[in-house]
């Protein structure tokens, strides 16, 4: 693709990156093919072809409007066209300068503006989100059926905030997240069990935070990156206390962590401690494909369909592992139809594009179902809380099976 970026960017610190990413792309629109907006709604500017467009417009005129924000605010930011795209187009990214650059020149409404930044004072916040919680709980009896479908129940295990002893040789860094650790704190529960088993302590650490990605998909970067920061001074004492991996269980939080190489990349203070915590992090599938867990398997015996979350499968490039480590455990996987399509979750998207989202939600379920399965499991908070507001079929995390075949040896 040729392109002329407009002069007003040369100093900007991004024109030569759009431009390398915009000449990558060859216009051949495979990546339509897998784009589930463009699939839902037939729009070539709903699709990964029509943003590129967009975007590069915008580069080479320095302008955009009202119609190139809503276009790109529709982008789920699934990076299903990345998997696909034959010319290794790294469209997240492009995305991401795209969003800014429109942000800047297009005043939202204040309503919009206000919602948003409410949003970004509540959700990153677990403590916020658990007082939030509290209310809705109160109201449980006057909530839709699919908000309550979303709030938590009552724990097995209340896990501790504070960092925690160190009982075995080998250590590595459980951050505890935000609406994660609010909404279902069970799930690094069973992850600090599951790795206790396998003489791993998981250190959760008070003073982590949330890892920035709301912030970040939200064009609020320098937020972002003071949520990197936090992070980083919190986890680097056990960093140097050789710690052998920061594990995440929130697979949109890995794809996060694992990126705050490349954004703090030009920050003198914090561009090496970056590229450490992103080299150390890794989902938990691939931590525990590693480890040999034949000695504390008890087979689970129920048929399950996994829905990989875009973060993992098409974000981080994890294809699989879930899924051998769930037959290995005895659980019968299931496959479906359009397996590598969004949910339609994707962070704040189900909250600022609902009627897109939930149409995207229910093609996901009903494939989800088809099979008839005993559970559905997934690997991102957000994609659990979205698939349980649209059905009675438990949906969990799919290390919380692990988790509960390691406990029938004491049955």
């Amino acid at each position: 693709m040729q392109t002329n970026i407009h002069k007003s960017f040369n100093k900007s610190g991004f024109a030569d990156e759009a431009d390398s990413i915009l000449r990558s792309c060859v216009h051949c629109g495979f990546c339509n093919a897998t784009c589930p907006t463009y699939q839902l709604l037939g729009d070539e500017l709903d699709g990964p072809r029509g943003r590129i467009y967009l975007i590069k417009q915008m580069l080479e005129t320095a302008n955009s409007s009202k119609d190139t924000q809503r276009h790109l605010d529709r982008c789920l930011t699934c990076r299903n066209c990345e998997t696909t795209c034959p010319s290794g187009v790294e469209y997240g990214r492009l995305l991401g300068i795209g969003r800014e650059l429109s942000e800047q020149q297009n005043q939202r409404h204040i309503l919009d503006s206000l919602f948003r930044r409410a949003l970004r004072l509540v959700l990153p916040y677990r403590n916020r989100v658990k007082r939030l919680l509290s209310v809705a709980e109160l109201l449980r009896k006057v909530l839709p059926t699919s908000v309550r479908r979303q709030l938590p129940g009552t724990p097995k295990v209340h896990p501790k905030t504070e960092a925690q002893p160190v009982r075995h040789s080998r250590m590595v860094i459980l951050p505890a997240g935000c609406a994660q650790d609010a909404f279902t704190p069970d799930i690094n529960a069973d992850c600090r069990k599951v790795l206790d088993k396998l003489g791993i302590t998981a250190v959760e650490i008070e003073n982590d935070t949330c890892c920035g990605a709301m912030s970040e998909h939200m064009t609020a970067t320098d937020e972002a990156k003071s949520f990197m920061k936090q992070n980083i001074d919190a986890w680097w004492p056990y960093i140097e206390a050789d710690s052998e991996a920061i594990i995440s269980t929130a697979s949109a939080c890995g794809v996060m962590i694992k990126d705050y190489g490349r954004l703090l990349a030009k920050d003198k203070d914090y561009a090496d401690k970056a590229a450490r915590v992103s080299e150390l992090c890794c989902d938990i599938s691939e931590f525990l494909a590693e480890q040999d867990l034949s000695e504390f398997i008890r087979p689970g015996h129920k048929r399950v369909s996994f829905h990989a979350p875009c973060t993992l499968q098409h974000g981080q490039k994890i294809i699989g592992k879930v899924e051998k480590l769930l037959i290995s455990a005895g659980y019968d996987v299931v496959d479906y139809q359009d397996s590598h399509l969004c949910c339609g979750s994707a962070g704040t998207y189900s909250i600022l594009q609902r009627p897109i989202s939930r149409q995207l939600l229910d093609k996901k379920l009903t494939h989800l179902q088809q099979a008839e399965p005993d559970i559905i499991a997934t690997a991102n908070i957000g994609c659990l809380l979205h698939m349980r507001s649209g059905t009675d079929t438990p949906v969990v995390h799919w290390l919380q099976l692990i988790s509960a075949t390691m406990d029938r040896q004491h049955d």
